[in-house]
């Protein structure tokens, strides 16, 4: 499979590419294709978290300790969370996902799981999109659109370096089909995956519907571009 340095390479030139067209053509501002260029980058170490002594592990849980929370700040001021409330819920937060979440993720996966799968992606992405508190809902959309490009680009590259040669002739690794999957060996931890999958996307549902989603139109519109009438 492709080392941490090739996958957090290739995701970060797709966030390049992807936090422009972010900015040009769909007219999002400056900073809008910053972010999304970061979040694809990140998406592309994501899968490597079920890796028991990996370094995506290390470094990932301890920026999720600091962004989780931290996303979910304006949230807590939006419903009138007093300052020192929204500063302790900061702490817990962080203490929470930094030295009990990693643990408890530890003892639920194994490498190659049902976290390396397209499933996972789709969790990925709406965790990102239900997090972000944005008045934009288009912004949430391109975020989650991001980590997710990252998260395949990752699976993607780890299936082309299951691919071996023999000479002239290819030849399958044993880890081929073990990235890009729809389940895995375990039917609990699919069934796990799946019903987590179909929670979010309900939430996501509900959260659309209180932001003014539109039932008959549930694509997300690009931004106006820059400049336009």
């Amino acid at each position: 499979m492709a080392g941490f340095r090739m996958h957090i390479t290739v995701s970060s030139v797709l966030g390049v590419g992807y936090g422009a067209a972010v900015v040009q053509p769909m007219g999002f501002t400056t900073e809008a294709g910053v972010l999304a260029a970061g979040v694809t980058a990140i998406g592309g170490m994501l899968p490597d978290l079920d890796h028991q002594a990996g370094r995506p592990m290390r470094e990932m849980f301890g920026l999720a300790a600091v962004l989780v929370p931290l996303m979910l700040v304006h949230r807590l001021m939006h419903a009138g969370v007093s300052h020192e409330g929204t500063l302790a819920a900061f702490l817990f937060g962080y203490l929470v996902i930094r030295y009990v979440a990693v643990e408890i993720f530890k003892r639920l996966t194994v490498h190659r799981g049902m976290y390396h799968s397209i499933p996972a992606m789709f969790i990925a992405g709406l965790c990102v999109y239900l997090a972000y508190q944005s008045e934009d809902r288009n912004l949430r959309f391109v975020l989650a659109g991001g980590v997710m490009l990252g998260f395949l680009s990752h699976l993607v590259l780890d299936e082309i370096y299951s691919v071996g040669w023999d000479g002239m002739k290819p030849k399958l690794k044993s880890s081929a089909g073990s990235a890009i999957k729809f389940a895995s060996q375990s039917l609990y931890a699919t069934m796990f995956c799946y019903l987590l999958l179909g929670g979010l996307l309900y939430l996501a549902y509900v959260d659309y519907l209180k932001t003014g989603g539109d039932l008959k139109n549930l694509q997300p519109q690009f931004a106006t571009p820059r400049g336009a009438p």
